[in-house]
């Protein structure tokens, strides 16, 4: 009798997963599709972290290492459909819609009292709670991350509530 090879932890997730999937609501494979969008994100920014700290080392001092582009208040731009009905933060090539309400709690939340770290959790906290698949999109990597900043500052500048 031939001898087996030994499955990698790959693919006896990739069995697991292929044997759950099916069992699964509409609600849960939501989930795990967000879930495996938001990873994928981590894995390409751990990859491009790396990939600049190679660039970096191997560059003379003083010279920015290539690689991904730094956050900066150029980075997003937000503008809205002709209705008003949803609106759009752009970041690179890639944007995200979302509808007027959520908007309205985003502008909220920029403009609540409180530090600047405070806004910045707030903000993360609220994309986690009601929208993770903004994080495939939007270059967040934690609740102090100065992209949290950059958009608040984005959203304040562009969006204003009416009284």
């Amino acid at each position: 009798m031939p001898k087996r090879k030994p499955e990698t932890d790959q693919e006896f997730y990739t069995k697991e997963l292929h044997y759950l999937i099916p069992q699964l609501d509409t609600e849960g494979l939501i989930f795990l599709v967000e879930q495996a969008r938001i990873h994928l994100y981590n894995m390409h920014v751990t990859e491009l972290e790396q990939s600049d700290e190679s660039v970096s080392s191997k560059s003379p001092a003083g010279k920015k290492a290539e690689g991904r582009k730094a956050v900066n208040e150029n980075s997003f731009s937000i503008d809205g459909a002709e209705s008003g009905s949803s609106y759009y933060i752009h970041y690179g090539n890639d944007d995200i819609m979302f509808s007027r309400f959520e908007m309205i709690r985003l502008v909220k939340i920029a403009n609540s009292p409180g530090t600047d770290l405070e806004i910045r959790e707030r903000l993360y906290n609220w994309f986690d709670r009601e929208r993770r698949d903004a994080f495939a999109v939007l270059p967040i990597s934690g609740k102090a991350d100065v992209s949290l900043k950059i958009l608040a500052g984005m959203i304040k500048k562009t969006l204003k509530l009416r009284k």
